[in-house]
């Protein structure tokens, strides 16, 4: 396993704290609960606007999302204006992409200003270490998806699909995702110990090179757990069910709920 890219060191200035979520799922299971959860995850930036030194969003922000050269998909303008209004303020946003937002493409960051990367990567922020990305195709199994992504990961896919009209491409997307395994996540997902293939990724990486934090989304299941003595994995959860994320604040990285607590 070679040493993951890396970052630039973030410097975290007293009082600040770094915010990461992920798999908001916008645009699953129907327009109207899409629509609440997005009204949510403002108020979350909001808040998070009054004492964020960078904000990290890792992945399956959208259940589904293709730039085409003209047209992005219809709805989602109060999170666009959100982080807008985040990143003029001069607080720097990171979207990682997901299984079901790859197709992202320089939207954001020609318009938001927000750089979109595509491979978990490292990076110092404050006195500690971090290892973080969105966490699909990684460690062992799930050969199947990973011959897949490599396929949807293809430019040649990517090309094909952007001669579809948006109004049958998208809409054919959009159908497929309602059959996200999002919809069930808080009674089919379940823990597997040390069988947890995102854990066996960080735990070999960790062997070659030493992170204090491991930070990813997919799992779908907020999870606080030991990689080695001084390491840790954190996964994000997601926000249908759980409404979680983490916060750092220069000393420890905690796992949290917004406005409820877990179902």
């Amino acid at each position: 396993m070679t040493r993951p890219p890396q970052l630039p060191d973030l410097a975290l200035p007293p009082g600040r704290r770094v915010y990461f979520a992920s798999d908001f799922h916008l645009g699953t299971p129907d327009a109207a609960s899409s629509a609440a959860r997005e009204r949510r995850i403002v108020r979350w930036l909001d808040q998070c606007a009054q004492d964020a030194a960078a904000i990290y969003l890792v992945g399956d922000i959208f259940d589904f999302w293709f730039e085409y050269r003209h047209a992005i998909p219809r709805g989602f303008i109060r999170l666009q204006g959100k982080l807008a209004e985040l990143t003029d303020s001069g607080i720097p946003v990171t979207f990682f992409t997901g299984n079901h937002d790859m197709w992202m493409f320089d939207y954001f960051t020609e318009e938001l200003n927000i750089p979109i990367l595509r491979h978990p990567i490292s990076q110092r922020i404050g006195n500690h270490t971090f290892h973080m990305g969105h966490g699909d195709g990684l460690g062992p199994k799930d050969h199947t998806y990973k011959f897949l992504k490599q396929i949807f990961a293809s430019p040649v896919a990517q090309w094909l699909f952007a001669r579809l009209h948006p109004n049958f491409g998208i809409g054919i997307a959009n159908n497929w995702s309602r059959r996200s395994r999002i919809q069930n996540t808080a009674k089919d997902e379940k823990y597997f110990g040390d069988d947890e293939w995102l854990l066996v990724y960080c735990r070999e990486l960790e062997r070659l090179h030493h992170h204090d934090y491991y930070v990813f989304g997919h799992r779908h299941l907020p999870l606080d757990v030991e990689v080695a003595p001084d390491s840790r994995y954190i996964n994000l959860g997601e926000w249908v069910n759980y409404r979680s994320y983490a916060s750092y604040d220069g000393d420890q990285l905690s796992l949290l709920h917004f406005e409820q607590e877990v179902k």
